[in-house]
């Protein structure tokens, strides 16, 4: 054993143990991907951490995903709380309480702490999405609940392990609430494996540097973040920003979207982010509690360090106000499982105010994280009759300053989340892919144009039983360009039912809807928001994206006036019209505005008349309609108008 006494680290060694306690969380990824049970969890829905004595969070993974950023600390320090003093090597404790700062119920986090010989070093913390964890509703979304009563099992500070010795009786009561008890036993000793090898790894550390220096480590690459951090503010202008984004509506209560607004201060080296003016919480799940709130704050302003490490150092500057009870920091018992829809506004929301603090690196809106959740009784496998059907898709990133938005990725929550493959879910569940594809015209017109977002189509297959639930949103808060940029489209789920051929559009929010063997449902994804005039987009960069697929014929002339002949569109041979494309852009420079503020029941009419689709309605006229039928949501495009002037029409000339 080395030297335990504290001492000054050498460069040299700070770097290696920086990026060891990286590589440690690392590993855990690792571990869990080789060990896991649910197909969730195996799709990279969890994230890791490193915490010193204290709970700090001293590292996290690479692929991390940013839903956990910003959380990990608040959970190690509440069974700080709940243990101390009652802690013991080869311990391990549960929690997955949102209102102790965690995220939502289904993010399961089980914490070890380590010891060197008797002394208490750190912790090691696993957070993974189990599949179920209860509630009325498969995959424990209930969209409907008010409260958490509706949801899941909340998880309080527990012991699962004690002393290396697995707690059975705790373990099983928690799965015996859950429809997969099985995978959750297994995900449970998945995780406890994972932090076991970041206590190795770091009992190795010790070995090789002794304990004062790897514990004076843990705490330099803290304050090492904190430093360049604040240095880079304290170099940006003192002011004030301010954005507001929008939940699409409260099922609850009448029509109309639900503010979320941010207004953000800096000034010297400090950064406070005041929620004054957010809506009230709301009766369905979309509420933030106040760790998630925090967590998107630092997620969405890491974008733009993209080089600085994260860990606790980074929170040290940062300060969030929010009123209680509002629906970015709901208190117990208000339902939070949802808490998804605020994160990412708030998430784009920072984007917008820091693309004008540091407008190389401006980014547009992204498409919205939408869940797709079904369950009931596999008739294929009558040895496990009980299936769960979980799936989340890609979508597009906003547009960029100087470049398009990043096509078919993950939602901005998660860059480190995979898509799953359509042939996992065919294995595990009673269904079937019959179209998954990128979704043509789903980017945000702009000079630079949003990504892509795709379209999938699934049928039932021999099942029984089976209710669906949908957890999106972007159904009338549509995804949004910048600068001049436009919208992407709304969301939403359309079902055709097998036995009546009656197609439904059932929309971005529900739960608990029956469906049967040989129903289709259709849903695509969003693409990113437009960032700068389309009328300024180089036109032979119109013609790549119609060569490409990603835009049609038909709307690179009504989006960005570009006039295209198809020549021969098997030999992918198409020709810009430069005198009609002259004539267009001129047309639609003289009458977009007029277009913009046209009278919503006129839109309503034309939408209902087959005249115009759901593309026209939120991007030419900036009009939100109930997409089923075609009434107008005079209360929602009010509000997305308000939007669309200040974010594009504002910035045309």
């Amino acid at each position: 054993m080395k030297n335990t006494s504290n001492q000054e680290l050498d460069p040299v060694t700070f770097e290696v143990l920086k990026n060891s306690f990286i590589t440690s969380v690392d590993q855990m990824a690792e571990q869990m991907l080789r060990t896991c049970y649910s197909f969730v969890i195996y799709n990279r829905d969890f994230s890791n951490g490193l915490h010193d004595a204290d709970g700090n969070c001293v590292a996290q993974g690479n692929s991390d995903i940013a839903v956990h950023v910003g959380t990990l600390h608040y959970t190690c320090k509440d069974v700080i709380r709940v243990f101390k003093g009652d802690m013991y090597p080869g311990d391990v404790y549960a929690i997955n309480d949102p209102y102790a700062g965690g995220t939502h119920f289904s993010d399961v986090r089980l914490i070890r702490p380590i010891f060197d010989e008797e002394t208490l070093i750190g912790f090691s913390q696993s957070n993974g999405h189990w599949s179920d964890l209860g509630g009325s509703v498969p995959g424990s979304f209930n969209v409907a609940a008010h409260e958490m009563f509706g949801e899941a099992v909340r998880i309080t500070p527990i012991r699962l392990f004690h002393k290396g010795k697995f707690c059975a009786d705790v373990a099983n009561m928690i799965a015996a609430n859950t429809r997969d008890p099985a995978a959750i036993i297994g995900d449970i000793h998945s995780q406890a494996q994972a932090t076991q090898v970041a206590e190795r790894e770091l009992q190795r550390l010790v070995g090789k540097y002794g304990r004062g220096q790897v514990t004076q480590g843990m705490e330099e690459v803290q304050n090492y973040v904190e430093r360049a951090v604040r240095q880079r503010i304290a170099d940006l202008p003192d002011g004030t920003w301010e954005a507001v984004d929008y939940i699409d509506r409260d099922p609850g209560a009448g029509e109309g979207m639900i503010p979320i607004h941010i207004k953000m201060t800096i000034k010297g080296d400090q950064i406070v982010y005041d929620f004054e003016g957010s809506h009230p919480t709301i009766s369905s799940i979309y509420n933030s509690a106040h760790g998630a709130t925090f967590s998107a704050v630092v997620a969405g302003m890491k974008t733009f360090f993209p080089d600085l490490p994260l860990n606790s150092g980074f929170y040290r500057m940062v300060e969030v106000r929010a009123p209680k009870n509002s629906v970015v920091s709901a208190e117990w018992p208000v339902a939070v499982t949802g808490f998804l829809m605020p994160f990412e506004k708030i998430m784009n929301a920072i984007f917008e105010m820091w693309s004008q603090i540091m407008p190389d690196r401006a980014i547009a809106c992204a498409f919205n994280l939408e869940y797709l959740l079904a369950g009931g009784n596999d008739l294929r496998k009558p040895d496990t009759p009980i299936y769960m059907f979980y799936e989340w898709l890609p979508g597009g990133w906003g547009g960029r300053n100087g470049k398009d938005g990043s096509d078919v990725t993950t939602a901005c929550f998660g860059t480190g989340l995979m898509s799953q493959p359509s042939e996992g879910n065919e294995r595990v569940n009673p269904t079937r892919a019959d179209e998954f594809q990128i979704k043509q015209d789903s980017p945000g017109p702009g000079k630079w144009r949003g990504g892509a977002g795709v379209i999938k189509a699934s049928t039932l297959l021999e099942a029984d039983n089976t209710v669906m639930s949908y957890i999106c949103d972007r159904e009338r808060a549509v995804v949004w360009g910048v600068e001049g940029g436009l919208p992407s489209m709304p969301h939403g789920l359309m079902v055709k039912h097998a036995d009546t051929g009656e197609e439904k559009w059932l929309g971005s929010v529900f739960s608990n809807y029956k469906i049967k063997s040989g129903d289709k449902f259709t849903r695509p994804t969003a693409g990113g928001g437009g960032y700068g005039d389309p009328l300024e987009r180089d036109t032979e960069r119109v013609r790549q994206d119609v060569i490409d697929e990603y835009v049609s014929v038909k709307r690179a002339e009504l989006d960005y006036g570009v006039v295209i002949k198809v020549i021969d569109a098997d030999m992918l041979d198409y020709e810009i019209d430069i005198a009609a494309t002259e004539k267009a852009r001129a047309h639609i420079r003289e009458h977009r505005v007029g277009w913009a503020r046209m009278d919503p029941d006129g839109v309503s009419q034309m939408y209902q008349k087959g005249e115009i689709n759901e593309m026209d309605a939120v991007r030419k006229y900036a009009v939100i309609l109930d997409w089923g039928s075609g009434e107008l949501m005079q209360n929602s495009t009010r509000q997305f108008r308000e939007s669309f002037e200040k974010r594009s029409v504002a910035h045309w000339k």
